[in-house]
């Protein structure tokens, strides 16, 4: 008969629940006092285990990914459940030290046990099972949602493509309310497991879950909120210019009845389902005579460069810097391009599959500009992955959860025309008057993204800490999305309708926070290791390519990982101790001063 003994604690509750455990006559003495040595024993062996328990984790999800089944997919759901009750029942047993005194590193990872849960349960066998019931079904609904007229059915990939290449403002909107059908099913279910976590959050010691959420970043929760809107309050000035001018060529384009030379833009007009990031619309908004006089696609494909060859450009980046090269099982395992044999997931990602050197790519490379990007910033998380390899596992990730991002796009950033000189893909960097057309296109993606994902979260926060309650769900999602970002809804919203459950992260349960972060910091990064390699310029130009100062820099800072707050790793990369999107104003200078030309007589602001 199999016994219980090395189950964690989640584990022997539901095996009790479900077998019926029976209390032993004699009653247990009194456990003795926990002390700090109990603690420290405690943290070594969480990092053991979760360690451990991670592989797994990963060799399952690496399975998964690149051999589709229902097997391969039974075999990850098994691994992660298995994860995620030894990380509750972890998070749980730590808050056992929170009073006790401790040195900063046990209490710091004893924080991370905690803080490492977005929905925590609560420790009730019911509830737990609960959450977990509503988790799966918020995201059945989203990825089985689809919304069907009388001629056909869309999925969201159908939507969201024509979305970005329709002109068609009737159908745009059709789709964009129809996407919309999908999540009010999600809105009782929702609020019913922010109820359950909430109490996961207080057993934990937070006040709700908004508190635990905005605890995350080795500062006040409170204080934290704040400097996220300070940050935001400095570039808004750049983004109403944005605004501005792309709400007057959209009103030229489709009239002033569906788009107004004042006021807000409506949301499904901007190419993207969510108005997130507005890249698609460059076409009608780009600065006249800007066009760039060559195009990366082509020179990648007149070089004769395969696939894995763009892979070996962007690892000789990083050696040139001064890391070490990838190992040779990086090459050995991981997915290049999309195989002939069988269905892969093609969405490009890095893995770090043993918390050491067993580091890999997944990615169905095309032989294209973006893709050339990706490739950089995907090397960004493995380049970082191994350089924090030799801390424990609690620390085994970035300053916060917006570094590894950041880190990942400081690396895109210098891939500009400098390096393609340098690589010989160019003959010389062309003139500076060609700069406005990428900025404007850069802007569409990075400056139009920030209000929407500092939002998303200031939300939930809010309904967390029961500051928006579940009748006002919808209107507290459209006055947040009124006030930074300037869009309206094309068609009335109510009650009815939980529109933020149209975003995947809201029923995915998955923080938001760090996307903002992510695209304040790449910018910060970005100035400080172009100062640091000596570069003197417009910041936009920039590469630190063959800098083995920056390098270091980078290293230093990477190699931190977690352990210490993120204001120490900021210290190491940059010489500041705190956030500070100025950086962003001086990479997007010399739009700002052609957007404000343009906005001459225009009635901006909304």
């Amino acid at each position: 008969m199999k016994t219980y003994k090395n189950l964690p604690v989640v584990l022997i509750l539901i095996a009790c629940a479900l077998l019926g455990c029976q209390p032993t006559e004699k009653s247990a003495a009194p456990a003795p006092p926990l002390d700090a040595d109990d603690a420290r024993s405690f943290v070594e062996q969480a990092n053991a285990e979760l360690e451990a328990a991670s592989e797994y984790v990963a060799r399952a999800a690496w399975l998964a990914a690149n051999f589709i089944s229902v097997d391969s997919q039974f075999v990850e759901a098994r691994a992660v459940k298995e994860y995620t009750l030894l990380s509750v029942n972890y998070a749980a047993e730590a808050a056992r030290f929170d009073q006790l005194q401790l040195d900063d590193d046990t209490r710091r990872q004893l924080q991370r046990l905690k803080q490492d849960l977005s929905f925590p349960a609560p420790a009730d066998v019911g509830l737990a099972a609960e959450l977990a019931q509503i988790g799966s079904e918020l995201q059945a609904i989203y990825g089985t949602g689809q919304y069907c007229n009388t001629e056909r059915c869309y999925s969201l990939e159908d939507m969201v493509r024509t979305l970005a290449t329709s002109r068609d403002a009737a159908l745009m909107q059709e789709l964009w309310a129809g996407w919309r059908t999908v999540s009010p099913p999600m809105r009782a279910k929702y609020a019913r497991q922010v109820e359950i976590a909430n109490a996961g959050a207080r057993q934990l010691g937070y006040d709700n879950l908004s508190v635990m959420w905005r605890s995350k970043y080795d500062m006040d929760a409170d204080a934290f909120a704040a400097d996220v809107d300070a940050q935001w309050n400095k570039v808004k000035p750049l983004y109403e210019a944005l605004h501005c001018h792309v709400r007057d060529r959209l009103s030229d384009y489709y009239g002033e009845d569906v788009v107004p030379a004042s006021g807000k833009i409506p949301a499904h007009l901007l190419g993207n389902m969510w108005a997130q990031q507005w890249g698609n619309v460059y076409p009608l908004v780009k600065p006249e005579g800007a066009e760039q006089s060559y195009d990366l696609t082509e020179l990648i494909v007149q070089s004769g460069m395969s696939e894995i060859d763009m892979v070996k450009v962007a690892e000789a980046f990083f050696t040139s810097v001064g890391f070490e090269p990838l190992p040779e099982t990086f090459w050995q395992r991981s997915l290049f391009t999309k195989p002939r044999d069988r269905e892969v997931v093609c969405h490009a990602s890095a893995w770090d599959l043993d918390n050491l050197d067993d580091l890999r790519i997944k990615m169905c490379i095309e032989k294209t500009a973006e893709d050339f990007q990706t490739v950089h910033h995907e090397l960004g998380h493995n380049f970082y992955q191994r350089a924090y390899k030799n801390q424990p596992y609690l620390y085994k990730a970035s300053a916060n959860d917006g570094f590894h991002e950041a880190l990942g796009d400081t690396i895109s950033l210098s891939v500009t025309p400098s390096y393609l000189v340098q690589l010989g893909l160019l003959e010389e960097e062309p003139p500076l008057s060609e700069d406005l057309g990428y900025l404007m296109n850069m802007a569409l993606e990075k400056i139009a993204f920030l209000p929407f994902g500092l939002l998303v979260d200031k939300w939930r926060w809010q309904v967390f800490n029961g500051e928006l309650a579940p009748q006002n769900y919808n209107r507290g999602w459209w006055d947040l999305r009124e006030k930074y970002q300037g869009i309206a809804a094309p068609v009335a919203r109510s009650e009815a309708d939980f529109d933020p459950g149209a975003k995947f992260h809201i029923p995915g349960n998955i923080p938001y926070m760090r996307y903002f972060l992510a695209f304040i910091q790449q910018f910060q990064f970005h100035q400080s290791v172009c100062e640091t390699a000596g570069y003197q310029g417009p910041l936009h130009r920039c590469s630190i390519y063959n800098s083995k100062e920056a390098g270091a820099r980078l290293e230093d800072m990477m190699a931190l990982g977690a352990s210490r707050p993120w204001q120490d790793a900021m210290q190491a990369l940059t010489g500041q101790r705190e956030l500070d999107a100025s950086a962003i104003l001086a990479y997007f200078e010399p739009l700002k001063t052609w957007l404000d030309e343009q906005n001459r007589g225009r009635q901006c602001g909304w």
